[in-house]
C-alpha cells in the first residue's frame, strides 16, 4: 500500500484535544493551551532540519515551551507543526516515532548507514509513491503492456552488455550527446528520452512545489521505484548538472534490474553494497564507454585538464571521468584514492549555483508523460480537478491550463 503524505498519516482524532465549540461561545477552542513534551518539540525541529535558534524567532516563546516553562496554545501549536513539516498528531505523542524510509536505503556516510531521514526528503518519496501508484492505475485503464525494460537485467550479467541495451533501448547516442554545447542540453536531452521509454522521470530541488524546502543533495541524490507499468525515476535538482547526468545513469540502472532504492551514486570505487557497485559500474559503462575513454584518453597529459576534457567530451562530472581513467588502467589504486579525494575537495570548494533552476516549469518538476497524462485524465472528467491540482503540485486554474498548453493537452 502506497504511503499517505505525512500530515496525512495521523488522523487528527488521536491528536490528544478537541476542536469542539465551547458550549454556549459558537467558536472553536484554539486558545487554550496544551501539553506537549519538549522532546517532542526538539525532535520535530531536528527532523524538519531547522535550528531551535532559527525557530525562536518565528515564536518568540519557544524557548519557553522547550524548557517546559510554559505550554503553546493550539492555534500556535499547529503553527509550529506547518512551520516544521510535522504532523501535528505527531507532536502528542509521547516519544518520536521510528519513521522509515519506505524504500530499500543504499545510502551511507563513511561508511556507515546515512543518518535519520530528513521531512523533506520522506514527503518526496510519499509524494513520488502517490504519483506512481496513480499513474499505474491509468496505464492499466489505458490497456498499456508491461514495459520489458524493466526488471530485464541481472547482477550477473556483464557491465558492458548491460550498458550498451540500457543505451539501445532509450535511443541514447553517444556521439549525438558529446556535440551537445552544454551540460543542460545533455540533461534535457537524457530526460527526453527517459520519457519516450516510458518511464516516469521526475527532478526537482525543492520538496513538493515549496522552494522554500530546499533538498539537501548531502542527504540524497535521487531514488528509483521500480514497476513494470509505471516505473519513476527521482532525482534532486539541486545537485549540479554533470552529477545528476550520472543518477539519472545510476536509478535507471535500477530501474533495469527491477529494484526500486534511494541512493547517494557517486562514481566510487566500491559501494557497501552489490546492487549499488553493479548500478555505479552500468552508469559509468552507460555514461562513458571504457572503449570510448580509450580512445580518446592522453595517459600522458596533466591529470586536471584532463579530467576537464574528458567531462566535457562526454557529458560527466569529472568524478566520473576521473573514475573512467582509473578504469582504463592510467592510475593505480592509491593514486586513484588520492586522486579522487583532491577532486572531491576541489568540488566542494567551487561556489554553488542554483541547481534547481532547470526543474522551475511545473512539466519539469513532475515530467512530462506524468504531467500529460494526468491533465487528459482531468479533461476527460476521469479525474477531479482536486486530484489533479494534489498531484501535480499547484493550486490555481490557469496555471493547469498553461502547463497543458505547453504540453499539448488542452480542452
Amino acid at each position: 500500500m502506497v504511503p499517505e503524505a505525512a500530515s496525512e498519516r495521523v488522523p487528527r482524532r488521536h491528536c490528544g484535544y478537541s476542536r469542539g465549540r465551547a458550549a454556549g461561545i459558537g467558536e472553536p477552542i484554539v486558545s487554550a493551551h496544551v501539553s506537549v513534551r519538549p522532546e517532542m518539540l526538539r525532535w520535530a525541529c531536528r527532523r524538519a532540519r531547522v535550528e531551535p535558534a532559527a525557530l525562536a524567532q518565528r515564536f518568540p516563546r519557544f524557548p519557553a515551551w522547550e524548557r517546559g516553562e510554559r505550554r503553546p496554545t493550539l492555534r500556535q501549536l499547529e503553527s509550529f507543526a506547518r512551520a516544521t513539516h510535522t504532523p501535528i498528531g505527531y507532536l502528542f505523542l509521547s516519544e518520536p516515532p521510528e519513521e522509515r524510509i519506505p524504500i530499500p536505503d543504499f545510502r551511507t556516510a563513511a561508511g556507515k548507514p546515512a543518518a535519520r531521514p530528513s521531512a523533506n526528503l520522506l514527503d518526496t518519496i510519499y509524494l513520488c509513491q502517490q504519483r506512481q501508484s496513480w499513474y499505474r492505475e491509468f496505464a492499466l485503464a489505458e490497456g498499456e503492456a508491461p514495459l520489458e525494460f524493466v526488471g530485464a537485467a541481472r547482477l550477473t550479467d556483464g557491465i558492458e552488455a548491460a550498458a550498451a541495451a540500457m543505451r539501445r533501448a532509450l535511443g541514447f547516442d553517444i556521439e549525438e550527446r558529446r556535440r551537445l554545447s552544454t551540460w543542460t542540453d545533455a540533461l534535457r536531452r537524457f530526460i527526453e528520452q527517459i520519457d519516450a521509454a516510458g518511464v516516469l522521470a521526475m527532478a526537482s530541488g525543492a520538496a513538493g512545489s515549496n522552494n522554500r524546502r530546499k533538498l539537501d543533495p548531502g542527504e540524497f541524490r535521487g531514488f528509483a521505484l521500480a514497476d513494470d507499468r509505471a516505473p519513476l525515476i527521482f532525482v534532486n535538482g539541486a545537485d549540479t548538472k554533470a552529477a545528476q547526468m550520472f543518477t539519472l545513469a545510476h536509478e535507471l540502472a535500477h530501474i533495469r534490474l527491477g529494484r526500486s532504492a534511494l541512493s547517494d551514486s557517486e562514481a566510487r570505487a566500491a559501494p557497501r553494497h552489490e546492487v549499488e557497485r553493479w548500478c555505479n559500474r552500468a552508469a559509468a559503462e552507460f555514461l562513458a564507454p571504457l572503449a570510448a575513454v580509450r580512445e580518446v584518453h592522453d595517459p600522458l597529459a596533466e591529470l586536471r585538464g584532463e579530467l576537464d576534457r574528458l567531462a566535457r567530451h562526454f557529458k560527466v562530472s569529472t568524478l566520473v571521468a576521473l573514475r573512467r581513467i582509473y578504469d582504463a588502467g592510467s592510475l593505480a589504486g592509491d593514486a586513484y584514492g588520492a586522486a579522487y579525494r583532491a577532486e572531491l575537495e576541489r568540488l566542494r570548494s567551487l561556489p554553488q549555483g542554483s541547481g534547481g533552476n532547470f526543474y522551475r516549469t511545473e512539466g519539469a518538476r513532475v515530467g512530462k508523460r506524468f504531467a500529460r497524462a494526468v491533465i487528459a485524465s482531468t479533461l476527460e472528467g476521469r479525474s477531479s480537478f482536486s486530484e489533479a491540482f494534489r498531484l501535480l503540485g499547484f493550486r490555481k486554474m490557469a496555471t493547469f491550463r498553461k502547463l497543458g498548453e505547453s504540453l499539448g493537452v488542452s480542452a
